[in-house]
């Protein structure tokens, strides 16, 4: 196993893959290095000496400035070095695109669920939504009514026996008897007593917006709830509503017509300022839910070409290994996806911060270039007029574990976003609609992103992380993939693959790749569920459009 690497022959830093003790001696670039002090896994050191200014290059971009003198071999830290990042602007040459062989999956399909405006659904959920936080309540009836009745629930979880504490309690044990007593014995729920079999599972989109908070909030969480339910992974919608929000179910239904103008999956509203009692809108909830799941049902999986994946790219949790082993792997599957004619999007835009212009670049118009710096720009506005910009984005994890400014997060983020043309540049909430590699405006923030991905249209989405999240999203298949092989194995529960062999050396980039795809068809398929699907991980939480990094 290699013990560091440089990235790009650009670099003037050097990440180490496993620790490095001080005194170590080492070959770059035909130059002799010692390690000037002890160098963690998953950080950085200098390969020549720094003044204070001096550009610090990761990835082949500036991703830092020296704060201070800097000597050969020593750590690159948080108290050595300050976020910067490259200026951008117009594109200056064409960019040419070789794609990856595809030979290999030129004839591969998966099963899936089609749908009458020719999407294809990876899975086929029912939803019940709430149009605004009022109905919070109703819709926590609706699941506990409607979920195990009809055989549905996290398929794998664990049970908590309290019992055994609080008798130990009552008779007095101490409390080291007490944190001896095992209360947690794991089961497995099973799903055969289904009532609807081809119904994959009944989704709640829980949420605190609709009314208060600004017109503007309420109108693009229509837009995004009706992305959710002309998702092709959705059979149908049950929406209640109060009556009086801001959200109004006219917004909705505009919403949902200018997504899907020939819109026909079975959908009902129910207005409980109308229904007279709490009882009669639950009532009629329960029945037009079960109507509606009985014609869903209906729908069973097909063949479909690989082209009618929508694959959402998505990191998390990110550590120094993150943009070398997980992403760049993402983002070889992204661009065999893409040379397939399927669609792969990529979002968080606080995380593309340093690597705009080559993502400009990689725009097949003008218009989309000047449309990413945009919504860039405005973003970084918002941003930096509240005291918090692009810089503040790295969390106490991310640094700890190697990534101490935005720009090197975000050159490592990019990567999941492969080397394909951008075909198209999407604000939050706006529906994909070009095959390619898509950009789309989310924050950073990992759940209100998913949402997002697929909110947009994203049947699948990858979720990469460093140091583990059990992320997952209600209608869209979140696969987990890990950085490191620690981190798979010590949170096996909620990862999925393991991307940590690429530095071990047992995979190289383009090998974890199609590993990567492979899992993704067989997740399409259902012959695969997702361990944030096991666990019931079903997180939705939408973007208000301030200031989140």
């Amino acid at each position: 196993m290699p013990r560091y690497i440089k990235v790009d022959q650009k670099d003037n830093i050097v990440v180490a893959l496993t620790d490095l003790e001080e005194g170590l001696s080492i070959e770059m670039d035909s130059t002799n290095i010692h390690i000037q002090e002890h160098i963690k896994a998953k950080h950085k050191f200098a390969l020549k000496d720094f003044d204070s200014g001096d550009e610090i290059i990761m990835y082949g971009v500036l991703v830092g400035n020296a704060t201070g003198p800097i000597k050969k071999g020593c750590g690159i830290t948080v108290d050595n070095v300050k976020h910067a990042s490259a200026a951008y602007g117009s594109s200056k040459e064409k960019y040419h695109w070789t794609p990856p062989d595809i030979s290999k999956y030129k004839d591969k399909t998966f099963m899936g669920y089609h749908r009458k405006d020719g999407s294809v659904g990876t899975s086929n959920n029912w939803l019940v939504i709430p149009l605004v936080f009022c109905e919070n309540r109703n819709i926590d009836i609706l699941e506990g009514l409607l979920v195990k009745s009809l055989g549905y629930g996290a398929k794998k979880d664990f049970a908590v026996d309290v019992n055994s504490l609080i008798n130990k309690y009552r008779s007095g044990a101490s409390d080291e008897e007490i944190y001896d007593t095992p209360i947690i014995s794991s089961y497995e729920e099973m799903t055969e007593n289904r009532v609807f079999q081809n119904i994959d599972g009944i989704k709640f989109l829980r949420h605190d917006g609709g009314c208060g908070g600004t017109r503007q909030d309420s109108e693009m969480l229509c837009r995004l709830l009706a992305g959710y339910i002309v998702h092709a992974n959705v059979a149908g919608a049950t929406i209640l509503s109060l009556g009086c929000q801001h959200a109004q179910i006219s917004i909705l239904k505009e919403a949902i017509q200018e997504k899907d103008p020939k819109f026909s999956k079975p959908l009902y509203f129910i207005e409980q300022q109308k229904s007279g009692s709490q009882q009669k809108l639950i009532e009629e909830a329960i029945k037009h839910t079960f109507v509606g799941l009985a014609q869903a049902n209906q729908a069973t999986r097909k063949p479909a070409p690989l082209n009618k994946l929508v694959l959402g790219l998505e990191c998390g949790g990110s550590d120094g290994f993150s943009g070398i082993s997980a992403n760049p792997s993402l983002g070889y599957a992204s661009d065999l996806l893409v040379a397939l004619g399927g669609t792969t999007v990529l979002a968080e835009f606080p995380e593309l911060n340093g690597v705009e212009q080559e993502l400009i670049n990689r725009s097949k118009t003008g218009a989309l270039g000047r449309k990413f710096s945009q919504l860039m720009d405005a973003y970084s506005q918002k941003a930096t007029a509240v005291g918090s910009g692009f810089e503040s984005n790295p969390s106490p994890g991310n640094i700890k574990d190697g990534l101490i400014t935005d720009a090197i997060k975000s050159a490592g983020a990019a990567k999941k976003g492969g080397s394909s043309p951008i075909t198209d540049v999407l604000d939050y909430g706006e529906k994909v609609t070009r095959p390619g590699l898509n950009l789309l405006c989310t924050p950073g923030n990992d759940v209100e992103s998913t949402t997002g991905l697929a909110g947009s249209g994203c049947n699948v989405i990858v979720f990469t992380t460093g140091l583990g999240t059990p992320t997952g999203n209600p209608v869209a298949p979140v696969i987990k993939v890990s950085s490191n092989t620690t981190l798979f194995e010590r949170m096996n529960d909620i990862i999925d693959v393991n991307a940590g062999t690429v530095i071990n050396g047992g995979d190289s980039i383009e090998s974890m790749g199609e590993k990567l795809l492979d899992h993704i068809i067989e997740v399409a398929s259902g012959t695969i569920t997702v361990k944030a699907e096991l666990k019931g991980q079903h997180d939705f939480i939408p973007w208000k459009r301030g200031v989140s990094l």
